[in-house]
């Protein structure tokens, strides 16, 4: 190994442990506090709470503790719920994808959320964000179905329900599992940004990261999103929040981004992000690839649009990041 490559692959790891660092202080606290939840049963109270508006938007009891699962938990969690209610479920086309298209919206928001306030956004707002275009995409979504017929057909979900389900323990064995199952994935987590970290390296040596910038130009443009952001806003966009936000918690560490061009960035990754992965799970289980895609994008631009509009007379201080804790 050359000199250049030794060096290289030092620094490498040297800051793929700083980044995972920096997730590991903001995950691993809210997955303990996710998890004695679902040990005294809160995700299930909150699915009966989100019953009735389930009802309103169009969808059976059932999406409610799917989506509470989705929201509160991960997007595999709610897939897990998906199996297990497989048997009793009854929806059709537009309602499995409107209750999809919900869960891309909002899901893991605890986990999710904090790494946004961590990287300089507001917990309450982009929260409220993400759960409000959640509903009133899902209500848009049935009740275009509904009056025109559009992906008015029933789902089978029988393929879904032949599968082998158990249910989760609980006590000493839950949090066993739990413990081995946290630790694969914070693994993966580690493995999933030193990959990253040497993609995003070889798109600036090649030139590609300045290519898909130019790309994005008339998008951003729309939106009203700062060139700055583009690359690490990208990177969330397409592979996920939680290594996105990781990326823009070291960015605006190193930059000072302004308040504003912060602020549009994580409200952007908020609503859309992970386009690859998460909309193929959703696309698997049959939600139609225009709700779950297009639209989601679609709306996102608007609402960033928007909120750029509002923002504007913004004050021009870099943005802080909110302070380190123990």
């Amino acid at each position: 190994m050359t000199r250049t490559a030794r060096r290289y692959l030092i620094d490498l790891i040297n800051r793929s442990q700083k980044l995972f660092v920096t997730l590991i202080k903001v995950m691993l606290p809210v997955m303990i506090i996710v998890r004695i939840a679902q040990e005294f049963g809160a995700i299930d109270a909150a699915s009966e709470l989100l019953s009735p508006m389930m009802a309103l938007i169009g969808l059976p009891p059932e999406a409610g503790l799917i989506w509470a699962t989705c929201a509160l938990v991960s997007m595999y969690g709610a897939v897990g719920a998906f199996i297990g209610l497989a048997g009793t479920l009854d929806m059709t086309g537009g309602q499995l994808s409107a209750l999809c298209a919900m869960m891309l919206f909002a899901h893991g928001l605890p986990v999710e959320q904090a790494i946004v306030k961590r990287a300089g956004g507001s917990f309450i707002a982009t929260t409220a964000l993400r759960v409000g275009a959640a509903i009133g995409y899902g209500a848009l979504v049935t009740w275009v179905s509904n009056t025109t017929g559009w992906l008015s057909e029933p789902v089978d979900f029988s393929w879904m329900a032949g599968g082998d389900v158990s249910a989760a323990a609980t006590g000493l064995a839950g949090w066993g599992d739990w413990a081995v199952q946290t630790i694969k994935s914070l693994i993966v987590s580690f493995g999933v940004i030193l990959a990253l970290l040497v993609v995003l390296d070889a798109m600036k040596v090649t030139g590609l990261t300045d290519k898909f910038t130019r790309a994005m130009l008339p998008i951003l443009r729309v939106s009203g999103l700062s060139r700055d952001v583009a690359p690490v806003t990208t990177i969330g966009v397409l592979l996920g929040l939680t290594y996105g936000g990781a990326l823009i918690i070291d960015e605006a560490r190193k930059n000072n981004y302004r308040k504003r061009t912060l602020f549009l960035s994580l409200c952007w990754l908020s609503l859309s992000h992970s386009l690859i992965e998460d909309t193929a799970i959703m696309f698997a289980l049959g939600a139609d690839l225009w709700v779950i895609l297009v639209g989601r994008v679609i709306l996102t631009l608007i609402i960033v649009a928007l909120l750029a509009r509002l923002t504007l007379r913004w004050d021009r201080e870099p943005a802080q990041l909110a302070t380190d804790t123990a």
